[in-house]
C-alpha cells in the first residue's frame, strides 16, 4: 500500500471541496495527495462531430485547474495529479487499492435523498477495499466544524468494528482530536433470549452495563495504542443510525464500518452507512470490515 491519499475530481464544486479536505488530511498525516480524474475516449454511434483531442485536452485542463487551486491553498503539500483512462467507478476503485483512503465529493442535502452521492459514489463506496470519505460541500467548501471529536460507531464484539475504530483513532491522533465512540443497542426479541445470553447480562449487572462493558473491551487495544488520544464513550438504546446521527452535529468526521463481503445481489453499503452518508452534516468515512 502506498502512503498517499487519493481524491477524485470531476470539475464540480463538490469534488473541489473533497480535494481540499483531502489536502488538509494529507498534511495532518504527512503523506502525499494524488488528484485523480477519470476520462476515457468512448466514441458514440451518433452523427455528431466528435473530437478526441479536444475532449482529452478539456479533461487535462480540468485536472490542472484543480491541481493549481489545491496547491495554492496548501503550500508545502506534496501533490500530483493524473488523468485515469477508465470509467469513473473502475478508475477510482483501481486508484484506492494502493492508497490509505479515497476521498470523494457529495452534493449534500437535496430533494431526493437516495441520490445525494450519485450512482458513481455509491458504487465506489460499496466495492472499495480501502476507507472512502464522502465530503459534503457548501459553495465549494467542505462542511466540517474546525473542532470536535472524531465520532465512530461500534457494534458487536471487539473484532467486528476493529477497522473502523482503528481508522478513527489514527485520524484523531493525526489531527490532535478526541474520539467519541458510540454503541447503540436494542432490546432482544423474545426469541433472542437464551439462558447463556441472559447469564452474561446478569454477570455484567444488567443489559446497559453489559453493552458498556462490550464497548470498553472493543476500545481497550486502541486506547493502549494511542494513549494521547482522549476518548469518550456513549451507549444508548435505539437504532444505530439514528443514535450516531444524533451525535454527529459537532463531529469533525463520522466513521462507520461496512461489511466487505459481497451479498447475493453484489456489494452493499449497509443501512447504518447509508443513513450516515445521506444525513450526517459532517464528512463520513466508510471503512470496510472483513
Amino acid at each position: 500500500m502506498s502512503r498517499e491519499i487519493v481524491a477524485g475530481v470531476d470539475g464540480s464544486p463538490e469534488s473541489l471541496a473533497a480535494a481540499d479536505w483531502a489536502a488538509r488530511e494529507a498534511l495532518h498525516r504527512g503523506v502525499p495527495l494524488r488528484l485523480a480524474h477519470a476520462w476515457r475516449w468512448e466514441p458514440l454511434d451518433l452523427p455528431l462531430v466528435q473530437e478526441r483531442a479536444t475532449q482529452e485536452s478539456a479533461a487535462e485542463a480540468l485536472l490542472r485547474e484543480a491541481e493549481a487551486t489545491i496547491a495554492g491553498r496548501h503550500p508545502g503539500l506534496e501533490l500530483r495529479a493524473d488523468v485515469l483512462p477508465d470509467t469513473p467507478v473502475a478508475a477510482l476503485l483501481a486508484a484506492q487499492e494502493r492508497a490509505e483512503m479515497l476521498v470523494i465529493g457529495s452534493r449534500g442535502h437535496g430533494p431526493v435523498a437516495g441520490f445525494l452521492l450519485g450512482s458513481y459514489g455509491q458504487q465506489v463506496i460499496a466495492a472499495a477495499t480501502r476507507p472512502v470519505v464522502a465530503v459534503r460541500s457548501r459553495d465549494g467548501e467542505p462542511s466540517e466544524p474546525p473542532t470536535g471529536p472524531v465520532l465512530v460507531g461500534q457494534h458487536g464484539d471487539a473484532e467486528d468494528s476493529a477497522a473502523a475504530l482503528g481508522f478513527a483513532f489514527e485520524t484523531a491522533a493525526a489531527r490532535g482530536a478526541s474520539v467519541r465512540a458510540v454503541r447503540a443497542w436494542s432490546l432482544p426479541s423474545l426469541y433472542a433470549y437464551s439462558p447463556a445470553s441472559m447469564r452474561l447480562a446478569d454477570e455484567a449487572g444488567g443489559l446497559v452495563p453489559y453493552e458498556e462493558k462490550a464497548l470498553g473491551e472493543a476500545l481497550a487495544p486502541w486506547r493502549e495504542r494511542y494513549p494521547d488520544v482522549p476518548v469518550s464513550e456513549h451507549v444508548e438504546l435505539g437504532n444505530a443510525g439514528q443514535v450516531l446521527l444524533s451525535s454527529s452535529g459537532a463531529a469533525q468526521l463520522l466513521v462507520v464500518g461496512r461489511r466487505a463481503r459481497r451479498g447475493a445481489i453484489g456489494p452493499r453499503i449497509g443501512s447504518v452507512a447509508h443513513a450516515a452518508l445521506h444525513l450526517a452534516p459532517c464528512p463520513v468515512a466508510v471503512v470496510p470490515q472483513d
